[in-house]
């Protein structure tokens, strides 16, 4: 994951996912989602949260991002959180 991340992002560490939109066709999407299961149980144990409610969490921010959502500035994490916590709720009911 340190290898993508340092290639494609420039970035000099982990993450718990890396989403690579690759193209839409007749409103389907393509793109590869490389998650770090090894990230994922840290944020789990670090927020007090399930690892299966972990591991969805960050399906959910990926396919966000595919959807045209951000994560840069205070303001797009903010909306991207709610809307994780959105689509969570529904599907962990």
């Amino acid at each position: 994951m340190l290898k993508l991340n340092l290639q494609y992002l420039n970035h000099n560490y982990f993450t718990d996912i890396l989403t690579f939109p690759l193209e839409e066709c007749n409103g389907a999407i393509s793109a590869d989602i490389f998650i770090n299961i090894d990230e994922v149980r840290k944020n789990a144990k670090e927020y007090g949260n399930s690892l299966r409610e972990e591991i969805h969490r960050v399906i959910f921010h990926g396919a966000l991002h595919l959807c045209g959502y951000k994560d840069k500035t205070d303001k797009e994490k903010r909306l991207m959180r709610k809307k994780e916590d959105h689509y969570l709720s529904l599907y962990l009911k």
